[in-house]
Parts: structure tokens; C-alpha cells; sequence
């Protein structure tokens, strides 16, 4: 029965939906947005729509972009995903200066915190190294090849960060684990070094963040299908707490399924005091109080936006006090590429006394007064013949309430469908 259901979700399409993504400048210079193939850029200070060049000789992405991420001071930018190619970009004029060509499907990427090295996983686990432009101390070769550091033993990564102080790198992955791994000065050596693992969750982890007091420890904060958000001693691997979303959100949402309640993406917001949760069913956002002294997670809010808006990706843009949301996907049955339309919704004031007066409650800002406005919607969302959008975004609705658990709970195929994929399988090692 489990075999068939699997199948089922190949044949419609629904086991390869992939969300549309948001990401925004550290310093609030601009704001990405990647659905399918496709990557918006929006200049937040020219107030205008960015225009993508490429001088590393490398093809544009020509299929669902999975990954993205700016480096901690927003020099940098990296997208990757399903075409296998890994682009990185630099932020001051949007120029692509180099395209790394995976052997296998990219799954996450991250850029160190000194913008040295960019890292990224591949879909059998293993974790890829490349330095920036040539340089570094490494040895690197003179074609700049990636250079495989570690891996997860064939487990798909969900996704990957660097700490804060740039000594440690997280990766999650679908089989319930994070490995925190030491990220020596010379990583292209290897990095094998184990710092943890921390266990705990009980289904796939789909997002991880990192969150510090004021010039003192941090944390690690993640999310996954098992509808938790969990807060980590990551040095030592101890799990300081756990917040279970279903109470909540049962209240706001018809779906009581707990394997339609997965945490979809999560960020730190202001000065890490609050943790914004985007959820598969929720139309809105939850936050959740996170006090690092108390080692404690807990429920302040849901911010609730229409039916059919439910996030797909989240992001922090700490500058402006926005917080960025997007809803989108792509792959899905009979799409095509005019149709790849995003839903951008943001959220301002979130500030630490959240809580303590009704003046500060976060506002979902109108169209009409979002930072220029009708520019940077269409610029963002993209455009689509009104008739059609309706239509679209009912679609893709109905795939985000059931996809995410499709996409990465860890599937069981009989021994007749296992060999029948491996006939089929189209990510076999590029010939050199």
C-alpha cells in the first residue's frame, strides 16, 4: 500500500514540488526571490528591479533553484539546485563570477563567514567545498573543482549554516539528525571533525538557524516534520527544549494531521529574542518566544494572513525590521514556465516588547505599502494575466498542504520499483 502511494506521488509530480524561496541582504541593501529556474533581485536602494549578469562563462539555472543564501556581510550571494550547478554571485553588481558544476543534485548551500569558501550538499549527503575566486589558503586546483569535506552517508540535506563565529558548520538532514562539524582554516584539507550530533527530532529536520545572546553563546534553533521547534546546546549536542506547533496551531488551521503540520523554514528575527515559523498548513506565521538565558522556548503569537496564503520561505531583513515572506512552487503537474507566479507578503515592527503592548504588534503590510510598492511585487512575484492568477495560486495552495512530507519523508520501495529507479535514474557521474 505504502509502495503504490510513493508511486502515485512520482507519477503526479507532487515527490519533486519545489517551494519558491526568499532571501534578504544583511544590510537591507536587497531582496531575492527564486521559484523554478528563475531569480529575482530586487535593489532596495535604486528602488529597482536587479538585472542578472554572468561573467563565469557558466549556463543560468535551467531548472528548480533549491538553495539559496548572502554571505554574513552580503558580499556574496550562491543559488544551487536540481540543474546541478552551483552560481555565485557578487552583490555589489549582481555579476555571476563563478558556476560550479555538481555531479549530483544540490540540496543547500552556505557561505563561510569570512567569504572564503562556499559549501553545498549534494542529493546523496555529501557536503562540496569551493574556494571564492581562487582564493585562500588551500590547495586548491587550478580549475577551482569542488572538493568533498564530508558527508552524511546518504541521507538528503535539508539544510546547512555556518555559526556565527564562523567556527562550526550544521547540517540537517531527512534521517532525523544534525551534525555539528569544527570548520578548520584550512578546510579544503577535510573537515572531519565531529564537534555533536544533536538528536532528538522524530521525523526529517527542514530548517535549522543559529541564534546568540549579545557577545556571549549561542544556540542552535531547528524545525521539521515532526511539527517542533527545538532549541540546541549545539557544542555539546544537549536538546535544551522543545516547543510542539500543534496545540496552536489546530486552533488557526482545519488540517489536525501531525504529518500536515511540518515546519517548513524558521528564522531568528530583531535582537534573537523572537522565532519566526513558517508552517505547512498554517496561513500565517507563529512566533515563538526564545529566551537564551532560560534556555526556553514559548508561544507568543500567530499572525494570521488570508486562506490562501501560506508561506513557503522566510527572511530576516534586520535593518528595516521587515520580515520577508514569500509563497510559490514549482514542478508541480502540468505547470508551465509562465505560470512559475510567487505571493510576496511582508510583516514589519518586530521588536523585543512584542508581548508587552499592543503598540508593538507586527503589521502585514498592504501592497500598496510595501517598499516601492508595485515595482518590487512585480519584479518579485512576477506577472500573470489576472484571469489566471486565481487559478495559479489555488494550485499551488493545494500542493503546498501536502507536499512537504512527499518531498522528504524518507520513502520504502519494494525490490522490483528500487531496480526500476535505478534503470531510470539521470544523475550519473559527469564524464570528465
Amino acid at each position: 500500500m505504502e509502495d503504490a502511494a510513493v508511486e502515485e506521488a512520482e507519477v503526479s509530480g507532487a515527490g519533486e514540488f519545489a517551494p519558491a524561496l526568499v532571501a534578504a541582504h544583511p544590510l537591507g541593501h536587497s531582496v531575492a526571490v527564486a521559484v523554478g529556474p528563475e531569480l529575482r533581485v530586487f535593489d532596495l536602494n535604486g528602488g529597482c528591479a536587479v538585472s542578472l549578469s554572468d561573467d563565469s562563462g557558466g549556463c543560468s539555472h535551467s531548472d528548480a533553484i533549491r538553495a539559496i543564501s548572502f554571505s554574513a556581510d552580503g558580499a556574496l550571494f550562491a543559488s544551487a539546485g536540481d540543474d546541478k550547478l552551483v552560481k555565485i554571485w557578487k552583490t555589489d553588481s549582481w555579476r555571476c563570477i563563478q558556476t560550479i558544476t555538481s555531479e549530483k543534485r544540490v540540496s543547500a548551500v552556505a557561505i563561510s563567514k569570512d567569504g572564503l569558501y562556499v559549501t553545498f550538499a549534494d542529493k546523496f549527503g555529501v557536503i562540496w567545498l569551493v574556494t571564492v575566486g581562487g582564493h585562500g589558503e588551500g590547495q586548491v586546483s587550478s580549475d577551482n573543482k569542488p572538493v568533498s569535506i564530508y558527508g552524511h552517508y546518504c541521507s538528503i540535506i535539508t539544510s546547512m549554516k555556518f555559526s556565527p563565529d564562523g567556527r562550526f558548520i550544521a547540517t540537517a538532514d531527512r534521517d532525523f539528525k544534525i551534525r555539528v562539524t569544527s570548520f578548520p582554516k584550512d578546510p579544503v584539507k577535510g573537515a572531519p571533525q565531529i564537534q555533536s550530533f544533536c538528536l532528538g527530532h522524530t521525523e526529517f529536520v527542514s530548517s535549522i538557524a543559529f541564534t546568540s545572546l549579545s557577545g556571549g553563546s549561542s544556540f542552535l534553533l531547528s524545525g521539521g516534520g515532526d511539527s517542533t521547534v527545538r532549541l540546541w546546546d549545539y557544542i555539546n549536542g544537549c536538546l535544551l527544549d522543545t516547543y510542539e506547533v500543534k496545540d496552536k496551531v489546530g486552533e488557526q488551521s482545519d488540517e489536525t494531521e501531525d504529518s500536515n503540520l511540518a515546519i517548513a523554514d524558521l528564522c531568528v528575527t530583531n535582537d534573537d529574542s523572537l522565532v519566526a515559523v513558517a508552517i505547512q498548513s498554517l496561513n500565517g506565521i507563529m512566533l515563538l518566544a526564545c529566551d537564551l538565558i532560560a534556555k526556553k522556548l514559548s508561544f507568543l503569537k500567530v499572525i494570521t494572513m488570508e486562506k490562501s496564503y501560506i508561506p513557503t520561505s522566510l527572511a530576516y531583513s534586520s535593518s528595516a525590521d521587515l520580515l520577508w515572506t514569500v509563497m510559490g512552487a514549482s514542478n508541480m503537474p502540468n505547470q508551465a514556465a509562465s505560470q512559475l507566479l510567487t505571493r510576496v507578503r511582508i510583516i514589519l515592527r518586530f521588536q523585543k516588547e512584542l508581548s508587552a503592548s499592543a503598540d508593538h504588534d507586527p503589521a502585514i503590510l498592504e501592497d500598496s505599502e510595501v517598499p516601492h510598492g508595485e515595482k518590487l511585487l512585480l519584479a518579485l512575484q512576477g506577472s500573470l494575466d489576472a484571469s489566471k492568477q486565481e487559478e495559479v495560486l489555488a494550485a499551488v495552495l493545494a500542493a503546498l498542504r501536502v507536499s512537504m512530507h512527499k518531498m522528504l519523508v524518507k520513502k520504502n520501495y519494494s525490490e522490483e520499483r528500487r531496480e526500476q529507479r535505478k534503470r531510470g535514474r539521470n544523475d550519473k557521474k559527469i564524464k570528465k
